[in-house]
């Protein structure tokens, strides 16, 4: 049966990081030190600690275990790491994300934007100042940082398989600005020179077309197990009835077959470069 995402919602100021936020400062005052004090031990200001503290900012995990040590808390702050790390998502999001980290493959089709592994920060940030009811300040520059964090699976190693099926139309939509949409392009075509990475376009000319349900992911994870994540309009769920899996795998390799060419994808891309 399919697992659907039901995670409590809890963001800047609620849920899981005031939780932290209550631990880290009762730690710190029973170990007699300041904000001044633990942020000198731990490369930063007092002020960022009393953002910690009151649930303003998420602390990295670096930052949470090396309080740990400091406070002597014994462990309690990093067992809530994995946690804490996961509240920069929104709700919807958060299973996706964690197999998305610990995925060998990972095969994505889009139809509406770049997908955010893919973003540059600028057009991360002009995605999120459309968002749809408004989102506050905050939760812009949380969601901005997680999106570039999860683009450390490129980093990764091993290196993890990574291929795309992106709409033409996409290419054509200029969010944020042609700034922005010029530095999308460039950076789509750096990512495609990665040797795991393979970028293919979807032609708007194709008159037969394999996505027309939408988008969705597949991830393969280490231990074989398939995975499909589908959202739309905030609702997502994780697919993992294998049936279900098998036809969305079935579907991708029809969607590669119809799209571009890697080398004609990038050389389409080029040429849009070029015309404005």
């Amino acid at each position: 049966m399919d697992d659907e995402v039901q995670q409590p919602e809890y963001e800047v100021g609620t849920g899981m990081l005031c939780v932290f936020g209550r631990q880290l400062k009762l730690f710190r005052e029973r170990a007699g030190m300041d904000r001044a004090g633990l942020g000198s031990l731990t490369g930063y200001s007092a002020s960022t600690i009393a953002s910690f503290e009151q649930a303003r900012r998420i602390p990295p995990p670096k930052f949470i275990d090396q309080a740990d040590e400091v406070l002597c808390a014994g462990g309690v702050l990093s067992a809530s790491k994995e946690e804490v790390a996961r509240a920069q998502y929104p709700a919807f999001f958060r299973d996706a994300a964690k197999l998305e980290a610990e995925a060998v493959e990972l095969h994505v089709y889009d139809t509406q934007l770049v997908n955010g592994l893919l973003q540059r920060e600028e057009y991360a940030r002009a995605v999120f100042a459309m968002w749809e009811p408004l989102l506050d300040e905050a939760i812009t520059e949380q969601r901005v940082a997680a999106r570039l964090a999860r683009q450390e699976i490129f980093a990764r190693r091993p290196t993890p398989h990574l291929s795309f099926v992106i709409e033409e139309a996409v290419l054509l939509r200029p969010l944020g600005g042609g700034a922005v949409w010029r530095g999308q392009l460039e950076h789509l075509m750096l990512i495609a020179e990665k040797r795991n990475v393979v970028i293919q376009v979807m032609p708007l000319s194709r008159q037969e077309h394999a996505g027309l349900a939408g988008p969705f992911t597949l991830m393969e994870t280490k231990d074989g197990r398939r995975i499909a994540y589908t959202e739309v309009q905030g609702d997502s769920r994780v697919h993992t009835e294998r049936r279900k899996v098998r036809g969305l795998e079935r579907t991708y390799g029809i969607l590669r077959a119809q799209a571009h060419t890697p080398t004609d994808s990038l050389a389409l891309i080029e040429k849009l470069l070029g015309e404005r």
